[in-house]
Order: structure tokens, then C-alpha cells, then sequence
């Protein structure tokens, strides 16, 4: 069986790496339309994904998308917020703007676009969102400031917005996914030294993947999870023991 068949689910950031898996997972798992929702204009060969520009930075043009998805489908049952940056640096010498562009996508993004979605879910009193925190929101890192910040925020907002959400007899769920860290195009060139001292550090000794990633993401989106609400899934290997 499908496991969120029928479903109308809204993905960010979902141009490449992991927002895009998820767009393709849940495409296969189902859903009776997936929204790619990115600032880069991307095609799926899916018949059953739409894609539409959308900036999590702009609140009057996701107010007008979201109206847009709901008048076209009648719903939305899941929301994915993925899109997110990083501009890194020592914190003594992090400048202004890098901290007020990681944290005008990573944390008031997923604020904007999460706010635009509720009423919606409040008003069929059903949904899942899912939203992508980090290994770094649970325990720092060196050079993160910035994006830790972020990670750490959404998963607070996520446990505060999992309370108020399911007021009213609401069965909207609100859960966080906390990867470690992944084998993609970011780390395939990293220094072997690099990634011995990765393995070190994760009991698994292995890297994960982003089919490790997507299938929380799936499992939280999907029915299967319908008793778990202000919760951080963490597919790290073991490295938050």
C-alpha cells in the first residue's frame, strides 16, 4: 500500500538534494499531487508534481501561492519545509549580513510558510508538517553560529506550533527531522582524513544517506506517525547518544 496516497503535499527548497528525493518519494509513494515549491525554476517528469517558484523570504507571494494550491486542490495535507542556507564563519568575525540571511530563509522562512499553510490545516482540522533541523540545532558546531541558531529555533517553533495546532480536536502534527551527517555532492570530494574523523564520532561508522533522510521525513508525513507531534527524529547514526 502507498503510504500517503491521495495526499496534497507542498515541499521547499526542493530544487535539488534532499527537498527533491522527498518531491520524487512522495511522488512514488502516492500523493495525488506534490508541490515543488524553490526560487529555481525545475521540471519533474512525474506527472503527479507541480512545480512553482515560490521564495520563503517573500510573505505576500507565499500568502498568494498557497491560495493558489488550495483553490487548485482543495487542501494541503502535508507541508515539508527543506529550503535553507548556510553562510558560514568563525563567530567573532561573522558579519551582519551572514547572520541575517541565514536566518531571514532558515528560521523566518519556515515561519512564513508554515504560518500560510495553518489556517489552512486548522480549517479541515488534519495535516503533518515536517520540518528539516540539523545535527547542528542539537549540538552546535564549530563555524555554525548562524545555521545552529536556526536549527535550534524551528525545532522550539515546531514543539510550541505542535501545542497550538492541535487545539480544538485538530489532528495536525508538527515534527522535526535532525540529519547528521549525509553522503551527497557537498561531502563526496571531503578529504578522507575529514571523513575518518566523521566515523569517529558516529556509533553506525557509517554516513548516512538521503534515502536514511527521506524516509523519516516520509514516516512523519504519513499516517503511520499519527500518535507523534512536537517530536525531533534524529538520522544521525548515533552521534546525539
Amino acid at each position: 500500500m502507498k503510504r500517503i496516497e491521495g495526499k496534497i503535499a507542498l515541499v521547499t527548497g526542493s530544487a535539488r538534494g534532499i527537498g527533491r528525493a522527498v518531491v520524487e518519494r512522495f511522488a512514488a509513494e502516492g500523493a495525488k499531487m506534490v508541490i515543488s515549491c524553490d526560487v529555481v525554476d525545475t521540471t519533474y517528469p512525474e506527472s503527479n508534481v507541480k512545480h512553482i517558484l515560490l521564495n520563503v523570504t517573500d510573505r505576500e507571494d507565499i500568502k498568494l501561492k498557497i491560495k493558489q494550491v488550495v483553490e487548485e486542490f482543495g487542501r494541503i495535507d502535508i507541508l515539508i519545509n527543506n529550503a535553507g542556507i548556510t553562510k558560514d564563519g568563525p563567530f567573532v568575525r561573522m558579519s551582519e549580513e551572514q547572520w541575517d540571511a541565514v536566518i531571514n530563509v532558515n528560521l523566518k522562512g519556515v515561519f512564513n510558510v508554515t504560518q500560510a499553510v495553518a489556517p489552512h490545516m486548522s480549517r479541515q482540522k488534519s495535516g503533518a508538517i515536517v520540518t528539516l533541523s540539523s545535527i547542528a540545532g542539537l549540538m552546535g558546531n564549530i563555524g555554525q553560529t548562524n545555521y545552529s541558531a536556526t536549527k535550534g529555533g524551528v525545532i522550539s517553533m515546531s514543539k510550541t506550533w505542535a501545542k497550538e495546532l492541535a487545539r480544538k480536536g485538530a489532528q495536525i502534527r508538527v515534527n522535526c527531522v535532525a540529519p547528521g551527517f549525509i553522503q551527497t555532492s557537498m561531502t563526496h570530494d571531503l578529504p578522507e582524513k575529514v571523513i575518518e574523523g566523521m566515523l569517529e564520532r558516529i556509533p553506525l561508522k557509517r554516513m548516512g544517506t538521503v534515502e536514511d533522510v527521506v524516509n523519516a521525513i516520509l514516516f512523519l508525513a504519513s499516517d503511520e506517525s499519527s500518535f507523534i507531534t512536537g517530536e525531533t527524529i534524529a538520522v544521525t547514526g548515533g552521534m546525539v547518544i
